[in-house]
């Protein structure tokens, strides 16, 4: 197996995600900042956090499938939110569940990190997500 996520005991529980992942393999793959844009370029779900997280999510499904891996082999995720605020925290984790079974993406999550920025790519993006995957 590539990746190997864990939790090892001692560390903060519960939370949706693991606290480490640790990979053999020779390809790295690394999907840039995916938005809630269509092949066009076309703005998806406008003002609706979960709406363009889940859009964003199946974007960097496509990056991962173009290089031969899928949400199995991500190491990491990165999440960037606009204004983050804890009162987000449901909004953030419907986006996720929204499109967990249709994308395969492990539950609980591989490593995350949430990181509040004031401005992405454009003023109507509310997420970005980064992802990293290690292939054999």
């Amino acid at each position: 197996m590539t990746v190997q996520l864990s939790t090892p005991e001692g560390m903060f529980q519960p939370v949706p995600y693991h606290h480490v992942s640790v990979s053999t393999g020779t390809r790295h793959v690394h999907v840039a900042g995916q938005i809630a844009r269509d092949e066009q370029g076309n703005r998806l779900s406008p003002g609706d956090l979960a709406g363009q997280l889940a859009h964003s999510l199946r974007n960097t499904g496509r990056g991962l499938a173009g290089a031969g891996a899928s949400f199995s082999d991500v190491v990491r995720l990165r999440f960037y939110v606009t204004d983050w605020a804890p009162e987000k925290y449901a909004e953030f984790m419907a986006g996720i569940d929204s499109v967990t079974e249709e994308l395969g993406i492990p539950r609980p999550l591989p490593p995350v990190s949430v990181i509040g920025v004031d401005y992405l790519f454009e003023p109507d993006v509310l997420v970005e997500v980064e992802a990293e995957a290690i292939l054999d």
